[in-house]
């Protein structure tokens, strides 16, 4: 006796199909499982085996041989143990065959119940485009996994939920989409609790207009960090296409809210200074995704940025540069993306008060310029924006009233990303100003002969890099944009220059 069940599989962000294929043959009680199985896939033996027979369904006593197809791939986790199941019964019998367009997903308690299990979101996402176009898995996966348009998803809570519906017994409801908001609201913390600091909360309105990287230097206390936090709030909000993609390696990571759909807010990471440069890139011995890629589409700051170690922040050199992380195990490799926006905040020295108008610095000019070592030359030049944040006035402290709030600086922010989106119509993958390809910049960021002469005489004075003149033209392009122009003036290419001021702090 013979059965085939489909069931879907994971490698990275690809989905694709799984065939589980259940044997019954004669000879001694044996259960044998197949098909490159990792530790938790064979431990779906002993959950199966309780789940048939609390759910009081035949156990088959003959020898039981399940194939995993394709065998060269490695299958991880307990996604196969209810499309196990449904082999089983189905090669005794006890139920119809499913058709190769139905798939079934879900991990087994010893009792029958379906619980959730990661990933399933990819994999739906790639069902559609694979022939399925039934989906059987855990109620808990069920938002998710609805969002997949022209997958019908059944969700159960228990396996004989799923057993009945195939015999034409009692019908599962399919789940219906949850719906997405491109116009949501922003709950976070606001923009008007910041007091003072007008110079930083205008570099990070044109580093979130143009989706630059940032840097502020300055003393403790002086709203580094609350600065940072505040600035998914003042993002466009995700569109349909970023939600599923960031939803997506969430799915993966396990990050989910139980029973949720789509992610609704831009993500913003801040892991520890102790973080390793594998948990900023993404890991372990099955390759999974990072910080970089959980901040798709979204934030990552690291506070106190020198105190992370060197191989950390060199990890971030080319996930920065090429919006895409490719993760290489033993057991295999897979490729995540990882466009974010890079805040960060560090103390102008090892004491934090170097050039604070009130406090004396206890550091040596060694201590200072050891201290600002930490940081890269290669790693600096890839941040667009340096922002000295300097200690607020008594009365900016002492005022009733902050700031512009979010909000108002959030539709100033969009309507400026709309106008990128709008240039950037022709050129595939290119969202933002900072995603501007090299060649593409001469052609969208002409200058006036004054911007230019600026542009120039910086240029040979400081010594930029190649990179630094793109980049320095990026945020000039968004300047611009924020003030209407599509012409780069003088004004535009002088406050895009005041903010590299930090490259001959750091490096020299």
């Amino acid at each position: 006796m013979f059965a085939k069940v489909t069931s879907l599989g994971l490698s990275g962000l690809a989905g694709y199909v799984v065939q589980v294929e259940a044997d019954l043959s004669s000879g001694l009680p044996q259960f044998t499982l197949v098909g490159l199985p990792d530790s938790a896939v064979k431990e779906s033996s002993e959950r199966v085996r309780s789940a048939v027979k609390n759910l009081h369904y035949p156990w088959p006593s003959s020898r039981i041989t399940i194939n995993l197809a394709p065998a060269d791939v490695r299958k991880t986790g307990p996604v196969y143990d209810l499309p196990l199941l449904v082999g089983l019964l189905a090669a005794q019998g006890v139920l119809p065959v499913p058709a190769p367009h139905q798939a079934f997903l879900g991990e087994l308690g010893l009792d029958g119940t379906l619980r959730p299990v990661t990933g399933v979101l990819p994999m739906a996402l790639a069902a559609v485009t694979l022939g399925v176009t039934e989906l059987f898995l855990p109620a808990e996966n069920a938002a998710e996994a609805a969002e997949a348009a022209g997958l019908t998803v059944y969700p159960a809570r228990m396996a004989s939920d799923v057993v009945r519906h195939l015999c034409g017994e009692e019908a599962i409801t399919p789940a219906t989409p949850g719906g997405f908001d491109e116009a949501g609201t922003w709950l976070g913390p606001d923009m008007a609790d910041v007091r003072g600091q007008a110079e930083a909360r205008r570099a990070l309105e044109i580093a979130a207009a143009g989706g630059h990287n940032l840097l502020l230097v300055g003393p403790p206390g002086t709203g580094k960090s609350m600065l940072a936090k505040r600035l998914p709030g003042i993002l466009p909000p995700l569109t349909y296409e970023e939600a599923l993609e960031t939803s997506a390696i969430y799915s993966v990571a396990g990050l989910l809210p139980a029973g949720g759909g789509l992610l609704k807010e831009r993500p913003f990471r801040s892991p520890h200074h102790s973080v390793s440069a594998a948990a900023i890139a993404g890991g372990g011995s099955t390759p999974r995704p990072g910080e970089v890629s959980l901040a798709h589409n979204g934030v990552l700051f690291l506070d106190e940025l020198p105190e992370f170690s060197r191989d950390t922040l060199e990890v971030l050199r080319q996930p920065l540069e090429d919006g895409v992380v490719t993760v290489s195990r033993v057991h295999g490799s897979a490729r995540y993306p990882c466009r974010f926006m890079l805040a960060a905040a560090m103390n102008p020295c090892k004491c934090g008060y170097l050039g604070h108008p009130t406090r004396e610095c206890t550091c040596t000019p060694s201590a200072v310029e050891q201290y600002r070592r930490r940081i890269s030359g290669p790693l600096l030049d890839r941040i667009d924006l340096h922002v000295e944040a300097m200690p607020v006035e008594y009365e900016a402290l002492a005022a009733e009233t902050g700031g512009e709030s979010s909000a108002a600086i959030r539709a100033r922010v969009t309507a400026a990303r709309k106008v990128q989106q709008a240039r950037c119509k022709d050129l595939p993958g290119v969202r933002c100003n900072a995603q501007l390809p090299g060649a593409a910049l001469r052609r969208y960021c002409r200058m006036t002969p004054s911007a230019e002469k600026i542009l120039r005489a910086a240029f040979e004075r400081l010594g930029y890099s190649a990179r630094a003149y793109d980049r320095i033209l990026r945020v000039a392009r968004t300047i611009a944009d924020l003030d209407g122009s599509e012409q780069l003036d003088a004004a535009h290419l002088s406050e895009a220059l005041q903010y590299r001021t930090l490259d001959r702090k750091m490096i020299r």
